[in-house]
Protein backbone atom coordinates (compact mmCIF):
# COMPACT_ATOMS: atom_id res chain seq x y z
CA UNK A 1 0.00 0.00 0.00
CA UNK A 2 1.58 3.26 -1.15
CA UNK A 3 -1.35 5.63 -0.81
CA UNK A 4 -0.93 8.33 1.81
CA UNK A 5 -3.43 10.62 3.49
CA UNK A 6 -1.89 13.91 4.59
CA UNK A 7 -3.27 16.07 7.39
CA UNK A 8 -3.29 19.82 7.58
CA UNK A 9 -0.91 21.57 9.92
CA UNK A 10 -1.81 20.93 13.60
CA UNK A 11 -4.59 18.52 12.58
CA UNK A 12 -2.70 15.62 14.12
CA UNK A 13 -3.27 16.57 17.78
CA UNK A 14 -6.35 14.39 18.32
CA UNK A 15 -4.70 11.39 16.71
CA UNK A 16 -1.59 11.81 18.84
CA UNK A 17 -3.87 11.92 21.92
CA UNK A 18 -5.29 8.54 20.94
CA UNK A 19 -8.37 9.36 18.85
CA UNK A 20 -9.14 7.10 15.89
CA UNK A 21 -11.21 9.36 13.64
CA UNK A 22 -10.22 11.71 10.83
CA UNK A 23 -12.61 14.39 9.63
CA UNK A 24 -12.70 15.54 6.01
CA UNK A 25 -11.87 19.14 6.96
CA UNK A 26 -8.61 17.94 8.55
CA UNK A 27 -7.22 16.54 5.31
CA UNK A 28 -4.79 18.46 3.12
CA UNK A 29 -6.80 17.93 -0.04
CA UNK A 30 -4.30 19.92 -2.10
CA UNK A 31 -1.62 17.35 -1.34
CA UNK A 32 -3.84 14.26 -1.08
CA UNK A 33 -7.28 14.88 -2.63
CA UNK A 34 -9.96 12.79 -0.95
CA UNK A 35 -11.73 12.31 -4.25
CA UNK A 36 -8.78 10.26 -5.46
CA UNK A 37 -9.33 7.58 -2.81
CA UNK A 38 -11.42 4.51 -3.43
CA UNK A 39 -14.09 4.21 -0.75
CA UNK A 40 -13.01 1.64 1.82
CA UNK A 41 -9.36 1.62 0.77
CA UNK A 42 -6.57 1.81 3.34
CA UNK A 43 -3.90 4.48 3.53
CA UNK A 44 -0.96 5.56 5.66
CA UNK A 45 -1.89 8.68 7.62
CA UNK A 46 0.83 11.29 7.87
CA UNK A 47 1.16 14.61 9.67
CA UNK A 48 1.76 17.83 7.76
CA UNK A 49 5.49 17.38 8.23
CA UNK A 50 5.42 13.87 6.80
CA UNK A 51 5.58 11.85 10.05
CA UNK A 52 3.70 8.57 9.70
CA UNK A 53 0.90 8.27 12.29
CA UNK A 54 -0.64 4.92 11.40
CA UNK A 55 -3.02 3.23 9.00
CA UNK A 56 -6.68 4.11 8.40
CA UNK A 57 -9.40 2.99 6.05
CA UNK A 58 -10.91 5.84 4.06
CA UNK A 59 -14.37 6.88 2.91
CA UNK A 60 -14.09 10.15 0.93
CA UNK A 61 -17.89 10.53 0.95
CA UNK A 62 -18.27 10.62 4.74
CA UNK A 63 -17.69 13.42 7.27
CA UNK A 64 -15.58 10.94 9.24
CA UNK A 65 -13.42 10.21 6.24
CA UNK A 66 -10.86 7.99 7.95
CA UNK A 67 -10.75 5.55 10.86
CA UNK A 68 -7.42 4.44 12.27
CA UNK A 69 -6.96 0.67 12.60
CA UNK A 70 -3.30 0.60 13.66
CA UNK A 71 -0.62 3.00 14.94
CA UNK A 72 2.00 0.94 13.12
CA UNK A 73 2.30 2.16 9.51
CA UNK A 74 3.48 -1.32 8.51
CA UNK A 75 0.29 -3.05 9.72
CA UNK A 76 -2.85 -3.43 7.60
CA UNK A 77 -6.42 -4.28 8.44
CA UNK A 78 -6.40 -7.88 7.26
CA UNK A 79 -7.18 -11.35 8.56
CA UNK A 80 -4.04 -11.38 10.70
CA UNK A 81 -4.90 -8.13 12.48
CA UNK A 82 -8.51 -9.22 12.93
CA UNK A 83 -7.40 -12.48 14.56
CA UNK A 84 -5.15 -10.49 16.91
CA UNK A 85 -7.88 -8.01 17.85
CA UNK A 86 -10.48 -10.77 18.30
CA UNK A 87 -8.14 -12.64 20.64
CA UNK A 88 -7.62 -9.46 22.68
CA UNK A 89 -11.38 -8.86 22.85
CA UNK A 90 -12.18 -12.47 23.77
CA UNK A 91 -9.54 -12.52 26.53
CA UNK A 92 -11.20 -9.51 28.18
CA UNK A 93 -14.69 -11.02 28.06
CA UNK A 94 -13.51 -14.35 29.39
CA UNK A 95 -11.99 -12.52 32.34
CA UNK A 96 -15.24 -10.66 32.97
CA UNK A 97 -17.94 -13.29 32.40
CA UNK A 98 -18.36 -16.98 33.20
CA UNK A 99 -20.89 -17.59 30.43
CA UNK A 100 -20.61 -16.81 26.68
CA UNK A 101 -23.26 -14.10 26.49
CA UNK A 102 -21.78 -10.65 25.88
CA UNK A 103 -20.69 -8.07 23.36
CA UNK A 104 -17.56 -9.59 21.89
CA UNK A 105 -16.42 -6.57 19.86
CA UNK A 106 -17.43 -2.99 20.57
CA UNK A 107 -16.10 -0.92 17.67
CA UNK A 108 -13.61 1.75 18.66
CA UNK A 109 -13.54 0.47 22.23
CA UNK A 110 -11.87 -2.70 20.92
CA UNK A 111 -9.77 -0.83 18.30
CA UNK A 112 -11.98 -2.11 15.48
CA UNK A 113 -13.93 0.98 14.38
CA UNK A 114 -17.12 0.19 12.52
CA UNK A 115 -17.44 -3.38 13.80
CA UNK A 116 -19.85 -4.68 16.46
CA UNK A 117 -20.27 -8.35 17.38
CA UNK A 118 -22.66 -9.73 20.00
CA UNK A 119 -22.27 -13.30 21.22
CA UNK A 120 -25.08 -15.66 22.12
CA UNK A 121 -23.02 -18.74 23.01
CA UNK A 122 -22.13 -20.32 19.64
CA UNK A 123 -24.14 -17.76 17.64
CA UNK A 124 -22.49 -14.47 16.63
CA UNK A 125 -24.40 -11.44 15.32
CA UNK A 126 -22.16 -9.08 13.38
CA UNK A 127 -22.81 -5.44 12.45
CA UNK A 128 -20.63 -3.91 9.75
CA UNK A 129 -21.31 -0.20 10.16
CA UNK A 130 -18.73 1.24 7.77
CA UNK A 131 -17.65 0.66 4.20
CA UNK A 132 -14.14 -0.14 5.37
CA UNK A 133 -15.42 -3.01 7.50
CA UNK A 134 -17.89 -4.12 4.83
CA UNK A 135 -14.92 -4.79 2.56
CA UNK A 136 -13.49 -7.12 5.21
CA UNK A 137 -16.52 -9.45 5.35
CA UNK A 138 -14.73 -12.63 4.29
CA UNK A 139 -11.70 -11.93 6.48
CA UNK A 140 -13.98 -11.29 9.47
CA UNK A 141 -15.69 -14.66 8.96
CA UNK A 142 -12.33 -16.43 8.67
CA UNK A 143 -10.92 -14.71 11.75
CA UNK A 144 -14.01 -15.44 13.86
CA UNK A 145 -13.83 -19.11 12.91
CA UNK A 146 -10.19 -19.26 13.96
CA UNK A 147 -10.69 -17.48 17.31
CA UNK A 148 -14.24 -18.39 18.42
CA UNK A 149 -15.38 -21.28 16.16
CA UNK A 150 -19.06 -20.26 16.14
CA UNK A 151 -21.78 -22.55 14.86
CA UNK A 152 -23.75 -19.66 13.33
CA UNK A 153 -22.73 -16.21 12.06
CA UNK A 154 -25.38 -13.63 11.20
CA UNK A 155 -24.53 -10.38 9.44
CA UNK A 156 -27.12 -7.81 10.45
CA UNK A 157 -26.70 -4.57 8.56
CA UNK A 158 -29.67 -2.33 9.33
CA UNK A 159 -28.02 0.46 11.34
CA UNK A 160 -28.04 4.22 10.87
CA UNK A 161 -24.24 4.06 10.62
CA UNK A 162 -24.52 2.01 7.43
CA UNK A 163 -26.94 4.51 5.93
CA UNK A 164 -24.48 7.33 6.66
CA UNK A 165 -21.84 5.33 4.78
CA UNK A 166 -24.25 4.81 1.83
CA UNK A 167 -24.46 1.08 2.51
CA UNK A 168 -27.60 -0.86 1.74
CA UNK A 169 -29.38 -2.59 4.64
CA UNK A 170 -29.08 -6.35 4.65
CA UNK A 171 -29.61 -9.28 7.03
CA UNK A 172 -27.91 -12.54 6.12
CA UNK A 173 -27.08 -15.80 7.85
CA UNK A 174 -23.61 -16.33 6.38
CA UNK A 175 -22.71 -19.51 8.28
CA UNK A 176 -24.69 -22.35 9.82
CA UNK A 177 -28.43 -22.58 10.40
CA UNK A 178 -30.04 -20.07 12.75
CA UNK A 179 -32.41 -21.78 15.23
CA UNK A 180 -35.94 -20.46 15.60
CA UNK A 181 -35.15 -19.32 19.15
CA UNK A 182 -31.76 -17.86 20.09
CA UNK A 183 -31.37 -18.41 23.81
CA UNK A 184 -29.22 -16.30 26.14
CA UNK A 185 -28.85 -15.57 29.83
CA UNK A 186 -28.27 -12.40 31.82
CA UNK A 187 -28.15 -12.02 35.60
CA UNK A 188 -29.48 -15.56 36.12
CA UNK A 189 -32.48 -14.86 33.90
CA UNK A 190 -33.18 -16.60 30.59
CA UNK A 191 -34.29 -14.81 27.42
CA UNK A 192 -34.90 -15.30 23.73
CA UNK A 193 -32.94 -12.79 21.65
CA UNK A 194 -34.76 -11.43 18.60
CA UNK A 195 -31.79 -11.72 16.26
CA UNK A 196 -33.52 -11.35 12.90
CA UNK A 197 -36.59 -9.21 13.57
CA UNK A 198 -35.50 -7.36 16.70
CA UNK A 199 -33.67 -4.12 17.37
CA UNK A 200 -29.90 -3.94 16.75
CA UNK A 201 -28.46 -7.43 17.35
CA UNK A 202 -31.61 -8.59 19.15
CA UNK A 203 -30.47 -7.79 22.68
CA UNK A 204 -28.99 -4.88 24.68
CA UNK A 205 -26.14 -6.20 26.79
CA UNK A 206 -25.05 -2.67 27.71
CA UNK A 207 -27.44 -2.39 30.70
CA UNK A 208 -26.40 -5.71 32.29
CA UNK A 209 -24.63 -4.12 35.30
CA UNK A 210 -27.37 -1.53 35.82
CA UNK A 211 -30.03 -4.24 35.79
CA UNK A 212 -28.01 -6.27 38.30
CA UNK A 213 -27.97 -3.26 40.63
CA UNK A 214 -31.74 -2.87 40.42
CA UNK A 215 -32.42 -6.59 40.81
CA UNK A 216 -31.23 -6.40 44.42
CA UNK A 217 -33.87 -3.80 45.29
CA UNK A 218 -37.11 -5.09 43.75
CA UNK A 219 -38.21 -7.91 46.05
CA UNK A 220 -41.86 -7.46 46.97
CA UNK A 221 -42.14 -4.27 44.87
CA UNK A 222 -44.59 -3.26 42.17
CA UNK A 223 -42.53 -2.38 39.07
CA UNK A 224 -43.30 -0.44 35.89
CA UNK A 225 -40.92 -1.03 32.96
CA UNK A 226 -41.41 1.66 30.30
CA UNK A 227 -39.98 1.10 26.79
CA UNK A 228 -39.59 -2.50 27.89
CA UNK A 229 -38.70 -4.06 24.52
CA UNK A 230 -38.63 -7.82 25.31
CA UNK A 231 -38.48 -7.38 29.09
CA UNK A 232 -34.78 -7.06 29.83
CA UNK A 233 -35.50 -5.00 32.93
CA UNK A 234 -39.00 -6.15 33.80
CA UNK A 235 -38.65 -9.91 33.47
CA UNK A 236 -35.41 -9.77 35.45
CA UNK A 237 -37.18 -7.79 38.16
CA UNK A 238 -39.91 -10.43 38.37
CA UNK A 239 -37.30 -13.17 38.45
CA UNK A 240 -35.64 -11.40 41.38
CA UNK A 241 -38.76 -11.20 43.50
CA UNK A 242 -40.88 -8.25 42.33
CA UNK A 243 -44.50 -8.83 43.31
CA UNK A 244 -45.92 -7.35 40.08
CA UNK A 245 -44.33 -6.06 36.87
CA UNK A 246 -46.02 -4.13 34.08
CA UNK A 247 -44.09 -3.84 30.79
CA UNK A 248 -45.00 -0.98 28.45
CA UNK A 249 -43.93 -0.81 24.79
CA UNK A 250 -45.31 0.50 21.51
CA UNK A 251 -44.49 -2.81 19.79
CA UNK A 252 -47.00 -5.60 20.17
CA UNK A 253 -44.41 -8.06 18.86
CA UNK A 254 -41.93 -7.02 21.55
CA UNK A 255 -44.60 -7.50 24.20
CA UNK A 256 -45.36 -10.99 22.88
CA UNK A 257 -41.71 -11.77 23.58
CA UNK A 258 -42.07 -10.30 27.09
CA UNK A 259 -44.68 -12.99 27.70
CA UNK A 260 -42.46 -15.71 26.26
CA UNK A 261 -39.51 -14.59 28.36
CA UNK A 262 -41.66 -14.43 31.48
CA UNK A 263 -42.78 -18.02 30.85
CA UNK A 264 -39.18 -19.12 30.34
CA UNK A 265 -38.48 -18.02 33.91
CA UNK A 266 -41.76 -19.18 35.45
CA UNK A 267 -42.88 -15.63 36.37
CA UNK A 268 -45.72 -15.15 33.88
CA UNK A 269 -48.24 -14.79 36.69
CA UNK A 270 -46.45 -11.65 37.89
CA UNK A 271 -45.79 -9.97 34.53
CA UNK A 272 -48.39 -8.01 32.56
CA UNK A 273 -48.04 -5.92 29.40
CA UNK A 274 -49.50 -2.68 28.10
CA UNK A 275 -49.14 -1.73 24.43
CA UNK A 276 -49.07 1.92 23.42
CA UNK A 277 -47.20 5.20 23.25
CA UNK A 278 -45.25 5.59 26.49
CA UNK A 279 -46.47 9.09 27.27
CA UNK A 280 -50.09 8.16 26.61
CA UNK A 281 -49.85 5.01 28.72
CA UNK A 282 -48.25 6.90 31.62
CA UNK A 283 -51.06 9.45 31.49
CA UNK A 284 -53.77 6.76 31.41
CA UNK A 285 -52.17 4.89 34.31
CA UNK A 286 -52.23 8.08 36.35
CA UNK A 287 -55.88 8.68 35.47
CA UNK A 288 -56.65 5.13 36.59
CA UNK A 289 -55.05 5.79 39.98
CA UNK A 290 -52.19 3.31 39.50
CA UNK A 291 -49.06 3.52 41.68
CA UNK A 292 -45.71 1.77 41.50
CA UNK A 293 -42.79 1.33 43.89
CA UNK A 294 -40.22 1.23 41.07
CA UNK A 295 -40.38 2.87 37.65
CA UNK A 296 -37.82 2.12 34.92
CA UNK A 297 -37.38 4.51 32.00
CA UNK A 298 -35.13 3.14 29.25
CA UNK A 299 -36.21 5.04 26.13
CA UNK A 300 -34.62 5.04 22.67
CA UNK A 301 -32.28 7.91 21.88
CA UNK A 302 -34.34 11.10 21.95
CA UNK A 303 -31.23 13.03 20.84
CA UNK A 304 -29.73 11.39 17.77
CA UNK A 305 -27.99 14.53 16.50
CA UNK A 306 -26.89 17.81 18.06
CA UNK A 307 -29.79 19.63 16.41
CA UNK A 308 -32.16 17.43 18.44
CA UNK A 309 -30.80 18.48 21.85
CA UNK A 310 -33.50 21.01 22.80
CA UNK A 311 -36.46 18.85 21.76
CA UNK A 312 -34.82 15.74 23.19
CA UNK A 313 -34.18 17.33 26.58
CA UNK A 314 -37.80 18.44 26.76
CA UNK A 315 -38.87 14.86 26.04
CA UNK A 316 -36.59 13.45 28.76
CA UNK A 317 -37.87 16.02 31.23
CA UNK A 318 -41.52 15.29 30.46
CA UNK A 319 -40.96 11.54 30.62
CA UNK A 320 -39.39 11.72 34.07
CA UNK A 321 -42.14 14.02 35.36
CA UNK A 322 -44.87 11.65 34.13
CA UNK A 323 -43.10 8.70 35.73
CA UNK A 324 -42.81 10.41 39.10
CA UNK A 325 -46.55 11.07 39.13
CA UNK A 326 -47.06 7.31 39.35
CA UNK A 327 -44.87 6.85 42.41
CA UNK A 328 -46.01 6.76 46.02
CA UNK A 329 -44.48 8.70 48.89
CA UNK A 330 -41.18 6.83 48.65
CA UNK A 331 -40.20 5.20 45.37
CA UNK A 332 -37.25 4.30 43.18
CA UNK A 333 -36.76 5.68 39.67
CA UNK A 334 -34.31 4.29 37.13
CA UNK A 335 -33.81 6.94 34.47
CA UNK A 336 -31.67 5.85 31.52
CA UNK A 337 -30.49 7.53 28.34
CA UNK A 338 -28.57 6.11 25.39
CA UNK A 339 -28.27 9.56 23.77
CA UNK A 340 -24.58 10.32 23.35
CA UNK A 341 -25.39 14.03 23.07
CA UNK A 342 -27.08 14.17 26.49
CA UNK A 343 -24.33 15.03 28.96
CA UNK A 344 -24.37 13.18 32.29
CA UNK A 345 -24.64 16.44 34.22
CA UNK A 346 -27.58 17.55 32.09
CA UNK A 347 -29.30 14.19 32.58
CA UNK A 348 -29.04 14.61 36.35
CA UNK A 349 -30.37 18.16 36.06
CA UNK A 350 -33.41 17.02 34.06
CA UNK A 351 -34.27 14.42 36.71
CA UNK A 352 -33.74 17.00 39.46
CA UNK A 353 -36.06 19.40 37.65
CA UNK A 354 -38.70 16.70 37.24
CA UNK A 355 -38.63 15.98 40.98
CA UNK A 356 -38.98 19.64 41.90
CA UNK A 357 -41.80 20.05 39.37
CA UNK A 358 -43.68 17.31 41.26
CA UNK A 359 -42.73 18.94 44.60
CA UNK A 360 -40.65 15.93 45.57
CA UNK A 361 -37.13 15.28 46.76
CA UNK A 362 -34.63 13.25 44.80
CA UNK A 363 -31.66 11.36 46.18
CA UNK A 364 -29.19 10.13 43.58
CA UNK A 365 -28.06 6.73 44.87
CA UNK A 366 -26.64 5.13 41.73
CA UNK A 367 -24.89 6.24 38.55
CA UNK A 368 -24.27 3.59 35.94
CA UNK A 369 -23.06 3.43 32.37
CA UNK A 370 -22.48 0.73 29.78
CA UNK A 371 -21.12 -2.60 30.95
CA UNK A 372 -17.47 -3.63 30.63
CA UNK A 373 -18.11 -5.60 27.45
CA UNK A 374 -18.82 -2.17 25.89
CA UNK A 375 -15.40 -0.65 26.71
CA UNK A 376 -15.04 3.11 26.48
CA UNK A 377 -12.16 4.46 24.43
CA UNK A 378 -10.62 7.10 26.74
CA UNK A 379 -9.78 9.40 23.82
CA UNK A 380 -13.23 9.19 22.19
CA UNK A 381 -15.97 10.72 24.36
CA UNK A 382 -18.58 9.50 21.88
CA UNK A 383 -17.97 5.90 23.01
CA UNK A 384 -19.32 6.75 26.49
CA UNK A 385 -22.96 6.95 25.44
CA UNK A 386 -25.05 5.16 28.09
CA UNK A 387 -26.27 6.70 31.34
CA UNK A 388 -28.42 5.18 34.08
CA UNK A 389 -29.48 7.00 37.24
CA UNK A 390 -30.96 5.32 40.29
CA UNK A 391 -32.95 7.98 42.16
CA UNK A 392 -34.96 7.71 45.36
CA UNK A 393 -38.00 9.97 44.87
CA UNK A 394 -39.93 10.91 48.00
CA UNK A 395 -42.10 13.48 49.72
CA UNK A 396 -41.65 15.09 53.12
Amino acid sequence: MTRRLSLKKNADKRLKAGHLWLYSNEIDITKTPLKDFEAGAQAIVEAAGGKELGVAYVNPNSLICGRVVSRDPNVRLDRSLLVHRFKQALALRQRLFDKPFYRLVHGEGDLLPGLVIDRFDDILVVQLNTLGMERMRDSIIDALNKVVSPRVIVFKGDTSGRRMESLEPSIEVVQGELPEAVMMEENNTRFEARVIDGQKTGWFYDHRVNRAWLNRLVEGKRVLDVFSYVGGWGVQAANHGASQVMCVDASGTALEHVGRNARLNGVEDRVSVQEGDAFEVLSSLKAAGEQFDVVILDPPAFIKKRKDINNGERAYGRLNREAMRLMGRDGLLVSASCSMHLASERHIDLVRGAARHQDRHGQLIFQGHQGPDHPIHPSIPETAYLKALGVRVFRD
